[in-house]
């Protein structure tokens, strides 16, 4: 006879698998289900369940009354003779569990058992732990675990099945459509179209949080949803991944079995089951709301997986520990997070004897302190917490050591705080070194508040740098790096794009023992897959900027090239008529293709990504012009911290916008505001899924790309929002450049070796030698420095130094360049290192500090910035254009797991940096290479070009009368576009190249146009 290879096949093999048999077995054995049930021997050679009999399911209350009755009768006789005296005493308690169901769900009564007249009775047994009680441990055994095949769930039609339905004590759980790819069906299509179409989901059985989770699986993939509503109903993966991707692993080699053999396996055991009811499933909504108007949470694959792996890992190695979670955005990181916090808080130690662990009889952690800037996060783990807990007021903010005190005095077991706290939080966790704690650091959303400041406020009143562009992976590395971390707390790191030094402070070290990696992932490879985040990178184009720059004054000044070169597209970029080119080619693209065709349902947004402030303002000023130009079609706002003088007056965001900073995020969100014009702010943590389109006219790289275009990822099904959707417009960065900051984040990203701190003893000795300071001052100002000295103090053995650097020595200006050079990278390696290193070298420790203090009293003279500012003044711009270079391109990212190098170990200094020096007209012309080779001309052609078109433009006949001579500027362009038009036509055989630029490409004659009339208007 022929393999079995359909739907019955798979569900005899998945009920053979939890029970020991299976239907099949039995039926050939000539022997009855009920005889196997009561003698039970068989069941424990599965996975404990016992097998269930349509028969028994009672569909009006949707139970399987042989196993609930069983159960009560065998664990809790004593409270059902309460009610036996009563004639109806069955239909009593049915009733009772029914109307207990319908108001608050299967988990309420799961939870919280029945109340029946003076009777109470438990309807499901928690699992024990490690120090539990022989009863508590035997009370979980007489839990009856039942696994039923073809169930008939329908009152309407007795002909309608279900394939499996698992029940614990009688009530149902998860219910089960299986399908097989062998047949030509699968889960993803087939079973899914099955529940939302052929499923009755108004039989008891398929109401809303009857049961806790319905699954629809075939032998590759599995999908889970906890709401059933029609052709409405939205399903998840419930997949481990692929390489990196959506879909299921293949079997290990010999093994025997489906992808999907996890379930069975792992997922649906007694003991999982019983800790998803325990610990994973809630129900979200306020208590007043009716049940079909709440959420009931089952969790993901990799959230299951992550949070089992930290608590398994916590429990056998106790604490001190860290664990870097790379989980990619629209992985769910707030409900990780809130179930790892929630678990951490009860993980009890599996031993005596592991570190922290103050015996097997109390948790492993007094508290778990989550630090994140998602004000919205705060509040959704108080309310999870609630769910969860019986006891309810174990939830504090926390935002200094004496509130961090007070709340565990108080017996709050989950502390929440900000990332601009964090360094409090770490001096009180030093502290109160009796206590053990987990700390959850959730970086992902933090920089709407500008930068953040350390505490560090010392003797001498100058705090530890902060920069406005750190985010907060670096200002939480620099808090801990500040201080020396201690034993008593565990860290937990949840990013998306881990940064080296992220990966060297938290990572796990490789099983080689070299370099370190994340200890679980969920890459944004299967994120995409997996439809939770958008591609941005599917629609991407690069607008390349050209320019040629003329020059203004005949004297050839020598300047170093690269800093020139960087320093005149800074020049060029921030120009006002730059600025204005690019705010219309902004607003060509989008009103017609987002506003008009009317992308997420009429309310898409987009963001302009610029370079600094300066060019925030001057884009928001130019857009504002052009949308009133056009009648006003809709408002947009500006971010940017602080406040910045621009063209000598003083601008804020809440002036520009007309509203107070704080309202910005949720006036964006109204439908009136499409456009948001930011700098730095915003880029990072801001959630808004209506945003579609981004104009980037700043230069991203690395983390900040991945974290800056990822605003655009967020899925919204409820906009229809869709990949197509998403549009990027990149003035500034070339494809190849996106694609290498993203690469590292795609699928797993690791450490290829860690630091080599040796170098610190090279760059002490090459410091020491120069003589600025001896090794006493160091002595003498670490004593000073930690008896808290005051700065009157400690400020003329750092002024004598100075004085030594300035005059005494007499050095060369590079040689003190390169002195400062060495000074910086020592505090910076030494500061990444510190905190990581198992041992102390205490003269690095006193060099580092004496140092930090050193170093701001270091003048040196850079002598190539004066003269890039001449060079600024002696060029102007007399050319602007731009060239689609990469059209709507897809940019396929590289699947491959990424090493990233740690941070540069080798010393840098300024000596051996002479840049090659080039005249004037060398980097006018290698610029104008660069930028400006839209055709194949030299920049010498390119102007003649431009001359003759510009000489053939003025000769026209209609040129002075309806361009020149006329007031009314509207006109003016559209006579100037005919007369150009004209012109083209006539030279296109001659410019045959530049005339297909022209007509074809919308962004290029918009700046072509731009320039051409700025040319003709000179002279004029």
């Amino acid at each position: 006879m022929h393999s079995q290879t359909n739907e019955q096949a798979l569900e005899a093999a998945i009920e053979k698998h939890l029970t020991g048999i299976n239907l099949e077995e039995i039926k050939a054995s000539g022997e009855s289900v009920d005889s196997f049930r009561e003698s039970g021997e068989i069941y424990r050679t599965g996975k404990g369940y016992f097998i269930g009999q349509p028969n028994n399911f009672n569909a009006q209350f949707a139970l399987d009354e042989q196993f609930f009755w069983d159960f009560l009768q065998n664990t809790q006789k004593e409270e059902l003779q309460k009610l036996q005296k009563q004639t109806d005493w069955k239909l009593k308690i049915l009733n009772r569990y029914d109307r207990m169901i319908k108001k608050y769900g299967v988990l309420h009564v799961l939870k919280k058992g029945l109340e029946v007249d003076d009777a109470h009775f438990t309807l499901f047994y928690e699992s024990p732990l490690a120090s539990s009680s022989q009863t508590v441990k035997d009370n979980f055994e007489s839990n009856r675990f039942s696994v039923t095949r073809q169930l008939r769930y329908s009152m309407d039609n007795p002909r309608e099945e279900i394939d499996l339905v698992l029940f614990v004590n009688g009530i149902p759980l998860v219910t089960i459509e299986l399908k097989n790819a062998w047949t030509g069906q699968n889960a993803r299509v087939h079973g899914q179209h099955q529940y939302k179409t052929q499923r009755d989901n108004k039989q008891p059985l398929l109401h809303f949080a009857r049961c806790i989770v319905h699954f629809a699986v075939d032998t590759d993939e599995a999908y889970m949803t906890t709401k059933l509503n029609g052709n409405a109903t939205f399903f998840l993966p419930f997949n481990k991944g692929n390489k990196n991707g959506k879909g299921n692993p293949e079997l290990p080699v010999g093994a025997v079995g489906h992808r999907t053999q996890y379930l069975w396996d792992e997922v649906f055991t007694r003991e999982s089951l019983a800790n998803i009811i325990q610990h994973f499933v809630r129900l979200d909504g306020k208590k007043k709301d009716a049940l079909n108007t709440k959420t009931l949470f089952f969790p993901r694959y990799h959230q299951m997986d992550v949070v089992r792996k930290i608590i398994k890992h916590a429990s056998e190695n106790g604490v001190g520990q860290t664990y870097l979670i790379q989980h990619s955005a629209g992985s769910g990181k707030s409900n990780s997070i809130t179930w790892a916090a929630y678990q951490l808080i009860e993980t009890y130690p599996v031993r005596d004897g592991i570190p922290g662990a103050k015996g097997i009889e109390k948790p492993l952690f007094d508290s778990v302190i989550v630090v994140t800037d998602r004000r919205l996060l705060d509040k959704q783990i108080r309310d999870n917490i609630a769910n969860f807990s019986e006891v309810k007021n174990i939830i504090a903010p926390a935002y200094s050591s004496k509130e961090l005190r007070d709340s565990l005095e108080q017996g709050k077991k989950i502390i929440i705080t900000t990332i601009q706290k964090f360094p409090f939080i770490i001096d009180g966790i030093a502290d109160l070194s009796d206590k053990r704690f987990a700390v959850i650091i959730d970086e992902a959303h933090s920089s709407q508040s500008g930068s953040a400041h350390d505490n560090m406020n010392r003797a001498m009143g100058e705090k530890i740098e902060v920069s406005e562009d750190d985010d907060a992976q670096d200002k939480i590395i620099k808090a801990m790096q500040s201080r020396k971390m201690r034993g008593n707390a565990s860290y937990l790191a949840f990013t998306a794009t881990p940064k080296p030094i992220t990966l060297e402070k938290f990572g796990t070290i490789k099983e080689d023992g070299k370099g370190r990696k994340p200890f679980h992932l969920y890459s944004m490879k299967q994120a995409i897959e997996e439809g939770f985040i958008l591609d941005v990178l599917a629609n991407y184009t690069t607008l390349k900027s050209y320019y040629e720059i003329s020059k203004s004054i005949e004297d050839n000044p020598e300047f170093a090239s690269a800093k020139a070169q960087k320093k005149l597209r800074a020049y060029v970029e921030q120009n006002e008529s730059t600025i204005a080119t690019k705010a219309e080619i902004i607003l060509d693209h989008f009103i017609p293709n987002i506003v008009n065709k009317k992308r997420l349902k009429g309310k898409g947004k987009a963001m302009v990504v610029t370079q600094s402030i300066v060019s925030a303002i001057k884009y928001y000023k130019a857009l504002k012009r052009i949308l009133e130009d056009k009648g006003n079609p809709f408002k947009i706002a500006i971010a940017f911290s602080g406040t910045k003088k621009v063209d000598g007056i003083e601008y804020t965001e809440a002036d520009l916008n007309g509203f107070a900073e704080k309202e910005t995020r949720h006036k964006f969100d109204e439908d009136d505001y499409r456009i948001l014009v930011v700098a730095n702010k915003y880029l990072t943590g801001f959630d808004q899924p209506k945003l579609c389109a981004m104009y980037v006219d700043k230069k991203l790289q690395g983390v900040l790309a991945v974290q800056a275009l990822s605003r655009l990822n967020r899925a919204a099904p409820k906009y229809n929002k869709r990949t197509e959707d998403v549009f990027v417009l990149d003035f500034f960065n070339a494809v190849d450049e996106i694609k290498a900051a993203f690469d590292p984040f795609y699928t797993a990203t690791s450490l290829t070796e860690t630091t080599d701190v040796n170098v610190l003893h090279e760059l002490k000795d090459v410091l020491d030698d120069v003589g600025v300071y001896e090794w006493d001052e160091v002595e003498d100002f670490n004593v000073k420095f930690f008896n808290k000295e005051n700065a009157q103090v400690l400020s003329p053995i750092i002024e004598k130094a100075s004085e030594r650097f300035i005059h005494g020595l007499e050095l060369e200006d590079d040689e003190k360049a390169d002195f400062k050079i060495k000074a910086k990278q020592f505090v910076k390696i030494y500061g990444q290192m510190a905190s990581i290193l198992p041992y102390e070298v205490l003269k690095w420790e006193k060099l580092f500090w004496f140092l930090k203090f050193l170093i701001p009293k270091l003048p040196i003279k850079d002598p190539d910035i004066e003269g890039l500012d001449e060079l600024l003044e002696s060029v102007d711009l007399s050319t602007y254009g731009l060239e689609r270079v990469k059209l709507n391109a897809t940019i396929q990212l590289d699947d491959s797991e990424t090493e990233v190098d740690p941070q540069n170990p080798n010393p840098r200094g300024a000596h051996g940096s002479d840049e090659e020096k080039d005249p004037l007209d060398l980097i006018i012309k290698s610029f104008n290479e660069k930028w400006f080779h839209g055709w194949d001309a030299t920049p010498e052609d390119q102007r003649v070009k431009f001359i003759n078109l510009t000489k053939s433009v003025q000769a026209h006949p209609d040129f002075m009368e309806k361009v020149v001579n006329n007031s009314d500027k509207q006109n003016s362009d559209l006579a100037f576009k005919k007369i150009l038009d004209d012109v083209m036509r006539r030279q296109r055989k001659q410019e045959l190249e530049l005339y297909k630029l022209y007509a074809k490409d919308d962004s290029f004659y918009r700046a072509f146009f731009d320039t051409m009339r700025r040319m003709a208007s000179v002279g004029q």
